[in-house]
């Protein structure tokens, strides 16, 4: 009896071999996804790939702060890392200091303006029920790092723990390291129901405006330049070791009543690279390379301070120091300019420069070739003031509408007034600059003269074809 002339038979061995296709095929489909090395299928811990990156990225963030010496409070207990169910025996408690601003002073604040936002932090200029006005620097859930996590990982509590870790490393820094050249930190707040996060309050700053420093007078930018080189010193010798600012540009600087103050802190670094042969301890910039040496415990030292001051010459240096300095400083500005761009001195014999610089300017040193007897030529009225004035403008002026400068003295006033050939008159009041050095008024004419107990007028002497002298 043949298959054909049985029927039950045939539909027997059709179902016999429909079974064995589909248990092949099953076998080799679980086959493929016990095998298969990537995807989105969730682990036996329950974590995907993706959530996994997103651990040990924020695991990385923690031990960076870990190398501040900063111990953690239940850290499971922040909301971010709740959802990722991290664990950890560490215990980081990265805002520890006291301060006196918190959550309850904030309450009720008041926002008065924006003043700018990064790729991870947003500034806003607050004011306190107290009256004071402070900066308040929160996550910028609109960045770009919050947009390139949120692409990668579509999580947003966790991207936004990992975020905020730049502004969380920040605080801590800012509470360790102090210096009348870094933002003061006046409080901290961590209810994000209050301030959707955690929140730095700093002292305010104005944003550092490059082309308005490079118009306003030489001992302004000098001091901005002081500043800086006092801050790298510190920076150098900081009680976390030597510390880099990986992203030097003056966007991360503010000015707070004439100084030059670091506000961002988030990229910095306390390590030295480590390195087996000088090779390893390079420092590259656009125009320039250097080569340190590798010390005996194989690690660059050194670098930090090099790289901190070299950006400092390039981004401030450069533009500010050597424009219209005075004269008779120009040899001391110029050895400046040759070893920092050549990085033949270190940040401590640098700042030795800056400050021979300071006390030669402030003490008049640099007019001892200019004899007193060079003011006979003027007439000095002291107890009165100028009004009625003839004003003309110059350059660097401290009022742009007319013509100030800072002088040692009065010699040092003759010698500007003689420079300028308008210039008929000029006036000493007890106004100074930071220096200490006085304010002089330039001016081609006046109308006529009243009291005033705080100033003198020194009126160029006319001939007697009535020439002025």
């Amino acid at each position: 009896m043949t298959f054909s002339r049985n029927p039950f038979c045939t539909f027997f061995l059709f179902a016999l071999l429909f079974f064995s296709l589909t248990v092949i095929l099953k076998k080799w489909h679980f086959g493929l996804q016990e095998n298969k090395p990537f995807g989105d299928a969730a682990r036996p811990d329950g974590l995907t790939p993706e959530r996994d990156r997103l651990l040990q990225q924020l695991k990385e963030r923690q031990q960076e702060l870990e190398l501040l010496d900063i111990t953690f409070d239940n850290i499971q207990s922040s909301e971010g890392f709740k959802d990722l169910h991290l664990s950890t025996n560490h215990s980081v408690n990265y805002i520890s200091a006291k301060t006196d601003i918190g959550c309850e002073e904030l309450s009720g604040m008041k926002a008065v303006d924006f003043l700018g936002s990064g790729y991870t932090k947003t500034v806003l200029k607050a004011e306190l029920p107290q009256g004071l006005f402070v900066a308040l620097k929160s996550v910028n859930h609109q960045g770009t790092d919050m947009r390139l996590c949120m692409d990668e990982f579509q999580d947003s509590q966790g991207c936004h723990e990992l975020v905020s870790f730049k502004l969380r490393k920040e605080i801590v820094l800012l509470q360790r390291l102090q210096h009348p050249n870094i933002v003061e930190l006046k409080g901290q707040c961590q209810d994000s129901a209050l301030v959707g996060g955690i929140t730095a309050v700093l002292e305010q700053g104005m944003p550092l405006q490059m082309i308005q420093l490079l118009q306003s007078p030489w001992e302004e930018r000098f001091r901005v330049c002081l500043g800086l080189v006092r801050l790298l010193q510190y920076l150098t010798h900081s009680p976390l070791g030597s510390v880099a600012l990986l992203d030097f540009q003056p966007r991360q600087f503010v000015m707070v009543s004439g100084e030059l103050k670091l506000t961002d802190l988030d990229d910095a670094s306390i390590q030295e690279p480590a390195c087996q042969e000088d090779s390893d301890c390079l420092l590259q910039f656009p125009l320039r390379n250097f080569t340190l040496r590798c010390s005996p415990s194989r690690i660059c030292e050194g670098l930090n301070e090099m790289r901190n001051l070299y950006n400092a010459y390039r981004y401030f240096f450069t533009y500010l120091l050597p424009h219209q300095s005075p004269p008779l400083l120009k040899p001391l500005i110029h050895q400046i300019m040759n070893s920092t761009g050549d990085l033949k001195q270190s940040i401590n014999e640098t700042l030795a420069a800056f400050e021979e610089v300071l006390h030669t300017y402030k003490s008049g040193l640099h007019l001892e070739n200019f004899p007193p007897s060079i003011t006979r030529d003027y007439a000095v009225l002291k107890g009165v003031r100028s009004v009625g004035n003839m004003e003309y403008r110059c350059r660097l002026s401290y009022n742009q509408q007319g013509c100030v400068l800072s002088v040692h003295s009065a010699r040092e006033a003759v010698l500007v007034c003689n420079s300028h050939p308008q210039c008929t008159s000029f006036s000493l009041s007890s106004e100074r600059t930071w220096t200490g050095r006085l304010l002089a008024s330039f001016r081609s004419g006046f109308s006529h003269l009243v009291p005033d107990v705080n100033s003198a007028v020194y009126m160029r002497r006319v001939k007697a074809s009535g020439a002025v002298l």
